[in-house]
């Protein structure tokens, strides 16, 4: 499908590499407007995409992001919140800013990208909104409890913010993602990662497809009955 100026409008945060870039591309692919954001420039250049430099935890940068997204487009269709960082560590060695660090990323970067990018969907009174968990919520893994306990607090948050936008015919959904081959996971030990596969169904790294699949069903106009869901990837 090509470009066209009706294309559905697409926010994804944290696009310039890993899933996030993946995902911007496979929508592009999809002939959608992507705008993407990350704190640092991308080099990633096509047509339909552009992108902001934000820090998603900056509430007047986000605010700035999703007013120009309704200036120059009018609409939003979809947004993932991808944007999220890690840090592993015993509970015991971990320092208190490093808490508040992953924190204002994962959770309030995403409360405010729902918030913002909601107000958005209200106005045509349709949209689809996606998070990004872990399956380290579920398996409890040892060394990444601040991480873990983040991403569960967007659990909560998709669950809760399902009930308060269904009246607005806006989803919220959330994809529960294995270790996919990402400059996030490169600083894990293989003998960690080979533990979590051994805990899956199916016994492999994630691949950003995997990712693209489940949010591509939760994009679609047949989904409008499906709120509130985290579907965890790899038979967890």
């Amino acid at each position: 499908m090509s470009f066209t100026a009706d294309a559905e409008v697409v926010v994804i945060t944290g696009t310039r590499k890993g899933i996030g870039r993946s995902l911007a591309e496979h929508f592009l692919k999809r002939g959608a407007t992507v705008i993407g954001c990350s704190r640092e420039p991308t080099d990633l250049r096509a047509g339909g995409y552009e992108h902001h430099c934000v820090d998603v935890s900056n509430e007047q940068q986000v605010r700035q992001l999703f007013a120009a997204v309704w200036k120059q487009h009018g609409r939003l269709d979809i947004l993932i919140n991808n944007a999220g960082i890690a840090a592993m560590n015993h509970a015991l060695l971990t320092p208190g800013s490093t808490v508040e660090r992953i924190f204002a990323t994962n959770f309030l970067g995403t409360f405010l990208c729902c918030r913002e990018g909601a107000r958005l969907m209200q106005r045509n009174r349709h949209g689809r909104i996606i998070n990004i968990g872990t399956v380290a919520v579920p398996m409890r893994l040892e060394g990444e409890l601040v991480y873990a306990a983040s991403k569960s607090a967007v659990i909560t948050l998709t669950q809760i913010l399902a009930r308060e936008l269904a009246p607005f015919n806006i989803t919220v959904n959330a994809v529960g993602v294995t270790p996919v081959e990402t400059d996030l996971i490169r600083s894990v030990p293989k003998e960690k990662i080979d533990r979590i596969i051994e805990g899956l169904a199916i016994k492999r790294l994630g691949r950003p497809e995997d990712v693209a699949n489940v949010i591509d069903f939760f994009v679609r106009r047949e989904s409008d009955y499906v709120t509130g869901q985290t579907v965890y990837l790899g038979g967890m």
